[in-house]
């Protein structure tokens, strides 16, 4: 096996093994991971972000999109990113990979699409595979379990 398709078999595993743990999900793109959330976008958000303090992480950044759009007289139902991040986690593989910077720290929006809720991020095993990085790295593992474990928090009940 090559370690192209080795890669290939990694990064599809984890990404399988993210669908299996996370409900209820639809498959938005290959590398975006889309759960419905049982609150509205500002309660999803206000969760994950207390989620994010308890587990260390911090939070940088959070986008009314919705509120942008309306200063310039665009009507948009409501959707915020939250920009958050652990440089124990994220510091190695940006050190390894310096593109990864393009997605790390990480992001998820929320929005509001049909009279529902969606909380939206991409893979990290996907986006690793991106800037060359093994989908078995220890800090992308760790990635993938904490965005799995926080976004259900975020969206649950």
């Amino acid at each position: 096996m090559t370690r192209i398709s080795r890669m290939t078999a990694t990064v599809a595993a984890a990404f399988s093994a993210a669908i299996l743990l996370t409900a209820p999900m639809v498959q938005a793109a290959e590398d975006l991971i889309k759960l419905e959330s049982k609150h509205d976008v500002a309660t999803t958000l206000d969760r994950l972000e207390a989620a994010l303090g308890k587990a260390g992480a911090t939070v940088f950044a959070r986008i009314d999109h919705a509120k942008g759009a309306a200063g310039v007289g665009v009507d948009m139902a409501p959707n915020q990113a939250l920009i958050f991040g652990n440089p124990k986690i994220g510091s190695e593989p940006i050190a390894a990979a310096p593109t990864a910077g393009l997605d790390l720290p990480l992001r998820v929006v929320a929005y509001e699409a049909d009279g529902k809720t969606w909380l939206v991020y991409r893979d990290p095993a996907v986006f690793a595979a991106t800037h060359d990085l093994p989908a078995d790295h220890p800090k992308v593992k760790a990635m993938t379990g904490a965005l799995s474990k926080l976004t259900a928090k975020a969206t649950g009940e």
